[in-house]
């Protein structure tokens, strides 16, 4: 990682970070129920509060702030976003997919409530996500409920995190090129990061070329953020990751560094971050220093 001072690093950003995963963890607790039935709420809670990084939620919260959105609707779409993710990790960890037992630094849900409570939590959580972009309390618009839900739906679906697992699956013990394997991340890891950047434009007001600009620094930043992944899967340990390190070369799956090698993989995620860092200069935004600060924060993560 570069060893300059990067925005990530200023108090002013460290300051917002912690307040927006503090009011995302409070809208969370109070929207995934603790009383579904059997036993599900706790399966539901346990897969998604207390861990996790919230990039996504802060992804659409900054963004939303950057155009002047809507508050209200924009910690929905974070909420909203979070436990799509949340839910993916749930059905990923399960046996007939990644079979994985550690996630978050805690036993992954089907380890800690069984196979059958952990598909059903999975189940609920993508329902909730739905559930929270259409309120029925008149606080937000029809309009702006059914863009959200699309943006979220088209990145959670078969060309998106969906078709992107589907690929990864596919792919064991496969040799993908570098444009196949990218491919594969914009849809698993990217589209939903995107999303997220989409999303928060969407509770605001801005012109299509910004769209079109805060659309493709969403790319970029899901991009990088896999790299970067990839780099971490066998430069860190579990107990940083919070998951098991060294799967993906454990289960020969394709990798940028498997592809590139770590030094060469490192430089690819310094170039996409410096193409997300340009993209936004580009899109013309007075406040876009907080999008900044978390593409840096991508690029410099330890876990």
């Amino acid at each position: 990682m570069n060893a300059v001072l990067s925005l990530s690093d200023t108090n002013d950003f460290v300051a917002w970070r912690q307040a927006r995963q503090d009011a995302v963890e409070r809208a969370l607790e109070r929207w995934v129920p603790a009383n579904a039935p059997a036993g599900l709420g706790d399966a539901m809670q346990y897969a998604v509060l207390d861990g996790g990084k919230r990039l996504r939620p802060l992804l659409v919260l900054a963004t939303s702030e950057a155009v002047g959105g809507h508050a209200a609707a924009a910690m929905r779409a974070a909420c909203a976003v979070e436990l799509i993710h949340a839910y993916s990790l749930v059905h990923d960890d399960m046996p007939c997919m990644d079979n994985d037992v550690l996630r978050r630094g805690k036993p992954t849900v089907h380890v800690r409530f069984g196979q059958a409570q952990a598909l059903l939590a999975g189940d609920a959580l993508q329902a909730l996500a739905f559930e929270l972009l259409v309120p029925g309390d008149g606080s937000m618009s029809d309009a702006m409920s059914a863009r959200l839900c699309r943006l979220l739906a088209l990145a959670a679906g078969a060309d998106g995190m969906a078709g992107g697992q589907a690929v990864d699956l596919a792919s064991v013990g496969v040799a993908l090129d570098q444009p196949s394997l990218e491919a594969m991340h914009r849809r698993k890891t990217g589209a939903l990061l995107q999303a997220s950047v989409t999303m928060g434009a969407a509770t605001g007001s801005a012109s299509p070329q910004t769209l079109a600009l805060l659309a493709e620094y969403g790319a970029c930043v899901g991009l990088a953020f896999q790299v970067v992944d990839d780099i971490l899967d066998v430069t860190a340990d579990s107990a940083t990751l919070g998951k098991t390190a060294g799967k993906d070369a454990a289960a020969d799956k394709p990798t940028f560094v498997s592809l590139m090698g770590l030094a060469q993989a490192q430089a690819y995620a310094d170039r996409v971050l410096a193409q997300a860092h340009d993209t936004l200069r580009r899109s013309g935004l007075d406040h876009a220093d907080t999008l900044h600060a978390l593409a840096d924060w991508v690029g410099r993560r330890a876990s």
